[in-house]
């Protein structure tokens, strides 16, 4: 249960559309707000709010640089992320079906 836990915090935070357009942009590379909030009709503080579920999510880490934070995305995060959707998109050895046999069955079978 801790390992889907741990990842659905990014699939949620991915499940805002303005969210998943920034991580969008940054997947080109180190962004500061000032640019990411051109792209937008939003205030300061609404892009606070959004890079904050990015950032406690771990899909985004921010750095301070003056006035402004400079955004990119978290290489680790990203790869871990892309391992566990090929995961529970695949049929694996370990696969949480395999755990409960009977969960194999055709539903007919049960009856």
């Amino acid at each position: 249960m801790e390992k889907y836990l741990e990842h659905t915090k990014v699939f949620k935070a991915l499940g805002d559309p303005k969210r998943a357009m920034i991580v969008d942009m940054l997947s080109c590379g180190e962004l500061c707000a000032c640019k990411i909030l051109e792209k937008f009709e939003m205030s300061q503080s609404t892009l606070s709010h959004h890079m904050k579920i990015l950032c406690e999510c771990g899909l985004v880490k921010g750095r301070e640089e003056g006035k402004w934070t400079y955004y990119s995305l978290d290489a680790d995060t990203v790869s871990k992320t892309q391992r566990f959707l090929h995961d529970i998109t695949s049929d694996q050895e370990n696969c949480i079906c395999r755990e409960n046999t009977d969960c194999r069955k055709k539903c007919d079978e049960n009856e």
